[in-house]
């Protein structure tokens, strides 16, 4: 029986959308998983996010199931996602989630590196169809390893901590991927992001059809001109 943590960092309010996602979600759970959750109230997220990976090392968790309080997501969203730990044996993996302002990009990362100068990174251009390796990711939606935690510890004696103006999400990521941790996304596992709007898949798809038509309209007016 594979034991998985459910983490939520948070602060004291949680959306009612992101409440009736995650009890969905658990009413279903995972074959073959026991489920813990853990809510972790703070203004610090990177503390936030230690304390629950010492509490699912100390539990003795097999994966750590990370949600942002302002996500909506399917109620299969884990029996997916953990299909990837078992069927592809991946690390890390998130599903598909968008900024929730403009101009509503997926929280993904292309290149993610850090370097004597500074952190590169570059958002992706395109979004595949089926799995596929990204450098790396928010953590609205990501199921991972518990012995990631312990990887990256042993080796830096930090997790989350921020660093060179990173956030602790792409701090997570490249110590990760330092350590020789892979990092995944399944884009048809598609999320809502709450904010103003709604985010999705659909939403950021409409408005990229809107910008490309507003820009192709400046072009002939210009043209004209």
């Amino acid at each position: 029986m594979k034991k998985v943590l459910i983490g939520v960092p948070c602060t004291n309010h949680c959306p009612a959308e992101f409440a009736d996602s995650l009890a969905r979600l658990t009413a279903v759970g995972a074959p073959d998983c026991k489920l813990g959750l853990m809510f972790k109230i703070g203004s610090l997220i990177y503390a936030a996010r230690d304390d629950i990976a010492r509490e699912a090392i100390k539990s003795e968790a097999d994966y750590v199931m990370w949600f942002d309080s302002d996500m909506v997501f399917p109620q299969d969203t884990l029996q997916r996602l953990m299909k990837h730990m078992e069927r592809d044996d991946v690390d890390i993996v998130t599903g598909l989630y968008f900024r929730r302002v403009e101009p509503y990009t997926p929280v993904l990362f292309d290149k993610l590196e850090r370097t004597d100068e500074g952190i590169i990174w570059s958002d992706f251009s395109r979004i595949d169809n089926e799995l596929f390796e990204i450098g790396g990711c928010g953590f609205g939606c990501v199921l991972m390893k518990t012995e990631v935690f312990m990887g990256v510890f042993a080796k830096y004696k930090q997790m989350f901590t921020p660093f060179m103006g990173a956030g602790e999400d792409i701090a997570l990521c490249i110590r990760a991927r330092e350590c020789g941790y892979r990092i995944w996304c399944d884009p048809t596992i598609s999320l809502g992001h709450i904010g103003y709007h709604t985010v999705t898949r659909n939403f950021f798809l409409e408005y990229q059809a809107r910008q490309e038509e507003e820009n192709a309209g400046e072009s002939e007016a210009s043209a004209e001109n």
